[in-house]
This record gives C-alpha cells, sequence and structure tokens, in this order.
C-alpha cells in the first residue's frame, strides 16, 4: 500500500458518513479505486526514479475515485501524501521538506509565483547531490491557487513551471482527461502535469510510462461507470508494450 492509498483509508476513517461520489453504487477495488471487475492493481509498474513527488491534497480529494494522484505514487517509489489543512501545518509535511536528501519544488504556472519567487521554468536546476521533490497541490484549480497562496511553509520554496506540449513538441497539449469536467480543455490531471514534470527531470521513459498508465486508469474508469468512454480503447495493450519494451517489470509478473 503506498502513501495515496495509506491517505485514502486515514481520511475514510474520519468521515461519519460515506463520502457520496459519482459512481458511488459501484463496487470498488480498494487500492485501484476502479470497478472490481475492470480493476488494474496486477498491472501496476515498478520502476526506479531519482524524483520524489509530494502531493498535498485538498481535503475530500483523496476519496475521489476518479483522483489521478495516486497514479503517481503507483509509479514513484519516493511518493509521499498529506491532507492539507488551512490552519494547521503537519510536522510531517516539515519532516519531509527539510530532507536534506531533497529539493523541493512546487509545481505551479509561474504567473502566480510572484517577482520573488524563484522559478524553473521548463527546465529542472538542482543543487549537487540533491534529488527533485516534487510538491504537487491535488485539487480543483480554485483549490489549488488557495493551497499556494495560503500555506507559509510553500512561500520560500522555488516554483517549476512548464509550457505542456505534445510528444511532437509542436502545440500546446489538451488534456487527455474525461472523468471531471474542467473549466477548459487546457487544465490538465494531476497524473499528466506528473509526466510532463518527469520529462523535464530527464526521466522520458517514466515519463511516457505514467501518462500510458492514466491512458489505462481512464478507459477502465469509464467502463465501471454510466458515461460514454472517450479514453483510448487500446490503452491496455500500448501500456503493456511499452513496459515490455523497456523491460519493465508490472505487479502480475511477479505472481507465480
Amino acid at each position: 500500500m503506498h502513501a495515496v492509498q495509506r491517505l485514502h483509508q486515514y481520511r475514510k476513517s474520519l468521515s461519519t458518513t460515506t463520502y457520496k461520489s459519482r459512481g458511488q453504487r459501484v463496487v470498488r477495488c480498494e487500492l485501484c479505486r476502479l470497478a472490481e471487475k475492470f480493476c488494474i492493481c496486477s498491472l501496476a509498474p515498478s520502476v526506479k526514479s531519482n524524483a520524489g513527488f509530494l502531493l498535498l491534497m485538498y481535503d475530500t480529494e483523496v476519496l475521489k475515485p476518479s483522483n489521478t494522484g495516486k497514479l503517481i505514487a503507483d509509479l514513484i517509489p519516493d511518493s509521499f501524501a498529506f491532507l492539507w489543512s488551512r490552519t494547521e501545518v503537519n510536522p510531517e509535511i516539515l519532516a519531509v521538506l527539510n530532507d536534506p536528501t531533497w529539493q523541493p519544488m512546487i509545481v505551479f504556472p509561474k504567473a502566480y509565483a510572484g517577482e520573488e519567487r524563484e522559478i524553473f521554468d521548463n527546465k529542472v536546476t538542482l543543487a549537487t547531490g540533491k534529488r527533485p521533490l516534487f510538491i504537487m497541490l491535488d485539487g480543483s484549480w480554485r483549490e489549488a491557487k488557495k493551497m499556494f497562496r495560503r500555506s507559509p511553509y510553500l512561500q520560500n520554496l522555488p516554483v517549476v513551471s512548464f509550457t505542456p506540449k505534445t510528444p511532437e513538441d509542436t502545440t500546446k497539449l489538451s488534456s487527455r482527461y474525461q472523468i471531471r469536467l474542467a473549466a477548459n480543455n487546457t487544465e490538465l490531471a494531476t497524473a499528466e502535469v506528473a509526466a510532463q514534470i518527469l520529462s523535464l527531470a530527464g526521466e522520458q521513459v517514466n515519463a511516457d510510462l505514467l501518462d500510458l498508465w492514466f491512458d489505462v486508469f481512464s478507459y477502465q474508469y469509464q467502463r465501471g461507470v454510466c458515461q460514454q468512454n472517450k479514453a483510448n480503447p487500446h490503452a491496455v495493450f500500448e501500456y503493456t508494450e511499452f513496459a515490455k519494451l523497456h523491460g519493465i517489470t508490472l505487479a502480475q509478473d511477479n505472481i507465480s
């Protein structure tokens, strides 16, 4: 069980009522949160990464089956997940941010950073001996802006920003996330953003794998709810073929 899955269990324990999500009658796998008959746990990847991700999740975001932040933790071994609070600071968050292993930076549009903030624009620059820790503000766009502005412990950290691109690097990227409605189709899902950031960090295979894993999740999720499936019907095949090509172990490979 990884960090987001543990946080999901913890957040559920705080609830006095059942969270009423879309598709609430679907019987779901407790780990991937997809309909049990479309569970993708057996396809979960095992990779190595120099990067770490810290997900600050807005209250009920971790309860939403449609959340894609958990896909990052499926892939990246050093993933951390915490509930965000406006009034209290979790000391475990500070412990991760102050760990000398990491060079923390917030993934956020540079337009919101302010003149005094250090910005890594379409690049990631690391101090000697440091590993990048990418802080993802996981929630709606309105919620993410609130977390960015109202978290004192984030105010002195640099921002890493990027211009979304297609694999051909020619035009702006449109989101492939059809599970929830966004204000416009250029607002990327959390996992899509993380894939772009992994590419900036020089981990192109992991970036491509996360993109493909996102497609698998999106397709299988939509198979389990009453909505038109707009995702890639070849997602599972393309993902498993990519994993095979690059020698990536999947959970099912470890089942004897």
